[in-house]
């Protein structure tokens, strides 16, 4: 009796195994984007960790092992996602005034996002009762947004066209100050104008004196 053939190897790819860090990626965004969601319908107070689990789709297990609570989940859906701090730049034509307006003009849009508002809103007035996430958000996203503010100033005052002797952070907060305020106490419309008549009386007080 004679030995059976031994079959050829099969041709066909073993199957992988599962991609941990794609299914991973995809429940954080999912999360992310459940947190942005909610809190657009329920406000922050009757946010809650269970309801962003359910809405994502996960395990609430889930969101604690990234996140320490509801506060940390939102600042990084609304905060974090996408920035990096290292890398903020304002443009630098050599035109200051056009520089800044395009930048005041991007910020009032952000501010005016309606998928953001209710967020940002609700980070900043958690702020008051957590220090900590006072301190991520100074820290992390506010200081590098003024520190390129700071670093564009100083460059136009090189180039004669600002006050040599102007404070750049007092300068800076003139220009964004007042953009946040208007936004903060929603008594009046935040427009690319109220940005363009903000700019214009910031660089005549800006300017070079004779």
């Amino acid at each position: 009796m004679t030995d059976a053939p031994t079959p050829p190897p099969s041709s066909s790819p073993a199957p992988k195994a599962p991609d941990a860090s794609r299914r991973s990626e995809r429940s954080r965004r999912a999360i992310l984007d459940a947190a942005l969601e909610l809190i657009g319908e329920t406000g922050f107070a009757k946010l809650t960790i269970e309801a962003i689990a359910a809405r994502a789709g996960v395990g609430k297990q889930t969101i604690y092992r990234w996140w320490p609570s509801k506060a940390a989940v939102l600042f990084e859906a609304c905060v974090l996602e996408g920035v990096d701090p290292a890398g903020v730049e304002l443009p630098d034509t050599g035109d200051l005034a056009a520089d800044l307006r395009t930048v005041l003009r991007a910020t009032v849009d952000e501010l005016n996002d309606p998928r953001l508002d209710a967020p940002t809103r609700a980070l900043v007035s958690e702020t008051a009762n957590d220090p900590e996430l006072g301190r991520a958000l100074t820290e992390k996203v506010l200081e590098p947004q003024l520190q390129a503010y700071a670093r564009r100033l100083r460059a136009a005052q090189e180039a004669g066209q600002v006050d040599p002797d102007a404070d750049v952070r007092i300068a800076l907060e003139l220009l964004v100050g007042p953009l946040f305020h208007r936004w903060l106490n929603r008594t009046l419309p935040l427009t690319h104008a109220y940005a363009d008549a903000v700019l214009d009386l910031a660089l005549r007080g800006l300017a070079p004196r004779p």
